[in-house]
């Protein structure tokens, strides 16, 4: 049996990973095992080291975390005709989802389990770490944009049919965006975004059409007027205030009225350290204001859980039928680039670090 090492979140609200040994867990069904070659950072990591007793309750500890995972097949479980030992793959992993609840299948490890519809093979050409910068990213934005009780967009393929449509992608240099742009263009659609200036080449190389200044006084006026004479699809936000001013723009879009939402809404943005109570209230404003905008403008939406495709035909549609082929023939490219800070599980709480203080067009990475 192979030796494991992982990254322990020894208990909730402890800021510190401990690095020690760890079971090696063989696959069940329909699953398989990599020897990791790269782990992304994610800000849904070091929010449940924070806030994990509050916000992901059924986390039982020590755990380990992680979601964005890349590397080499040592292993396959029963049924699995995907893959053979060997293979080169990026996998969304599922540990720390309530349905699956495993220390085994989180990305922190030497050696992680995943689910067949949450993993990809990657060209000999990607290095583990560009494409560990995916998983996230992209399943966040496929829930939101392919997902039934979310926009419900048509799937994305090799040869998409054109829409007519135009998708607005609130926040297109973010991890979520960069994907949803992507995502969106190859299942027919035209992308309007927001990012900063600096970032505006970077979204068009993506595939938007045309990109807004997002902290512009008059970003939402100018979007109203780049989508006259377009029919909407909706609108998929990402980031501080996204959703609210989606609010305010599709109610003067024609076309669907529909917002699928990475981002939850908090009315101003958190300091660093704030008590519980702070963070229900402004969370329960947010919710408030929301609710109230939507149903004065006729306005529908839905926030992601961006691992719920796993559990539904949209994982297949992305990560079986549509990505493998999309990698290897350079049609999708692996986004945003990849910050690597180190090698070695012993270099993650330091990842955790700077991914809390932001990043621009970046995805925070460790080799392994």
């Amino acid at each position: 049996m192979p030796s494991n090492r992982a990254a322990w979140q020894t208990a909730p609200n402890v800021n510190t990973l401990e690095v020690k040994s760890a079971p090696y867990t063989s696959p069940r069904e329909d699953e398989i095992v990599i020897k990791n070659g790269a782990v992304a950072i994610n800000p849904v990591d070091w929010i449940i080291q924070e806030r994990g007793k509050m916000m992901f309750t059924w986390l039982k500890y020590p755990f380990i975390l992680g979601l964005d995972v890349a590397g080499e097949v040592v292993e396959i479980g029963p049924g699995v005709t995907r893959f053979k030992v060997g293979d080169r793959v990026v996998g969304h992993a599922n540990g720390s989802d309530q349905q699956c609840n495993s220390p085994a299948h989180g990305a922190f490890q030497t050696y992680t389990v995943l689910t067949i519809n949450g993993t990809s093979p990657i060209p000999s050409d990607l290095s583990y770490e560009s494409a560990a910068v995916l998983p996230l990213g992209v399943s966040t934005a496929a829930c939101g944009l392919f997902q039934k009780d979310q926009l419900g967009l048509q799937h994305p393929s090799a040869t998409p049919k054109p829409t007519s449509k135009t998708l607005l992608v609130w926040g297109g240099s973010t991890s979520v965006g960069c994907n949803a742009i992507q995502l969106a263009v190859a299942a027919g659609y035209e992308v309007i975004t927001t990012c900063s200036p600096k970032n505006f080449d970077y979204v068009k190389k993506l595939g938007a059409s045309q990109a807004f200044d997002y902290n512009s006084p008059t970003v939402v006026a100018d979007l109203i007027r780049a989508f006259e004479g377009k029919s909407t699809a909706g609108a998929l936000s990402i980031g501080h205030r996204a959703a609210e001013n989606c609010l305010d723009i599709l109610p003067k879009c024609n076309g669907d009225k529909f917002i699928s939402m990475a981002t939850y809404p908090l009315p101003q943005p958190p300091p660093k350290r704030f008590v519980v109570l702070t963070i229900m209230v402004s969370y329960l404003s947010g919710l408030a204001n929301i609710w109230v905008k939507s149903k004065t403008r006729g306005i529908r939406y839905n926030f992601i859980f961006g691992s719920t495709l796993l559990y539904n035909e949209v994982g297949k549609a992305v990560y079986v039928d549509f990505l493998p082929q999309a990698l290897a023939d350079g049609k999708y490219v692996a986004a945003p680039d990849p910050q690597v800070v180190g090698k070695g599980l012993e270099h993650i709480q330091a990842a955790f670090d700077l991914q809390r203080k932001g990043v621009s067009a970046k995805k925070v990475v460790v080799s392994l």
